[in-house]
């Protein structure tokens, strides 16, 4: 049976094994497959579950469409969703100019090329998992994720295997705070969680109402208003899902771990010196934070030696 193919061209500096590997970090992500040389992801549209096989194909993202239908309104959905998770029309090579730059960061373009910010385009699921996140490890967060995201959320069948996508503000919004505990969230967590998909059902917040408030202070004090929302996941949020480009989420363990690692910084809270640094980065402040993160964890030459992997401390 032939699938639906879909080609989406993309610019210089992309790196699609880059963005695997990010994908890829050995943790168990339950919304998506790596392989070799692909992704599949499985997308929600019209309510509707449809199944994508991403790879590349020369200067093209190949997409599959692997079950679900194949109208026209579904592969111009696909197409924004596969350009926003890849920041596609991002062109990086300024960024890159300011890196080439800076004497502890030049490596970067070279040893990182073609990585890309990976996005959540789902404002809901972005401030959802910095909550399910927060105050634990990695490993521990992704198991409460799987879990959370089995019960609630929707799932397509395929070559034996299920597919999930993340729940819905609208199914989350009539949780049971017992069974999220069940999961093992705490108290407030599930509080946090089930609050946040209420205020997504009665209108307080939404992508589009976000992305129409005119200055990043602004949208910043939007979502920080809704209870269990402090400025980090606010900024990761922000970062992830409106493609906003001044995040810097100050007190993150990770990227003060990597300042000090470039010497940059040299205590933890001199926030005077990460504040100097970050200006001489203005409009790329979160490609920085997502570079540095990145920096925490081997090189290709380095994963090639079987160097002991460095846990990266960002979701």
């Amino acid at each position: 049976m032939a699938h639906t193919d879909l080609q989406i061209p993309v610019n210089n500096n992309f790196s699609f094994d880059e963005c695997l590997w990010f994908l890829n970090r050995n943790f168990d992500d339950c919304l998506h497959r790596v392989s070799a040389d692909s992704v599949r992801k499985a997308l929600l549209i019209d309510q509707s579950p449809v199944l994508l096989e991403i790879s590349m194909n020369g200067q093209n993202l190949r997409v599959q469409l692997l079950k679900g239908k194949a109208n026209e309104q579904t592969k111009s959905v696909i197409r924004q969703y596969v350009a926003d998770w890849f920041d596609l029309a991002a062109d990086i090579s300024a960024f890159y100019t300011l890196l080439a730059r800076h004497k502890s960061l030049a490596y970067m373009p070279e040893a990182f090329k073609g990585l890309r910010l990976i996005g959540i385009p789902d404002l809901f699921e972005a401030l959802a998992w910095p909550i399910i996140g927060q105050q634990i490890n990695l490993p521990f967060a992704y198991r409460v994720k799987r879990r959370f995201v089995e019960k609630y959320g929707t799932s397509i069948f395929y070559e034996n295997v299920f597919y999930y996508i993340f729940p819905s503000f609208e199914t989350v919004a009539h949780a049971a705070q017992e069974d999220l505990h069940q999961m093992q969230f705490s108290r407030k967590k599930a509080e946090y969680i089930i609050g946040l998909a209420r205020a997504f059902i009665s209108g307080e917040i939404s992508k589009q109402k976000l992305a129409g408030i005119p200055d990043f202070i602004s949208r910043q004090k939007a979502l920080t208003s809704i209870r269990g929302i402090g400025i980090w996941t606010a900024n990761y949020a922000l970062m992830k899902s409106l493609n906003e480009r001044s995040c810097i989420p100050y007190g993150d363990a990770g990227l003060l771990n990597a300042l000090m690692n470039h010497k940059i910084i040299s205590k933890k809270k001199d926030s005077e010196a990460v504040n100097k640094f970050f200006k001489k980065f203005a409009g790329w402040e979160s490609y920085l934070v997502f570079y540095l993160w990145r920096s925490l964890a081997p090189t290709e030459k380095e994963r090639l030696m079987q160097t002991p992997a460095t846990e990266i401390i960002s979701l």
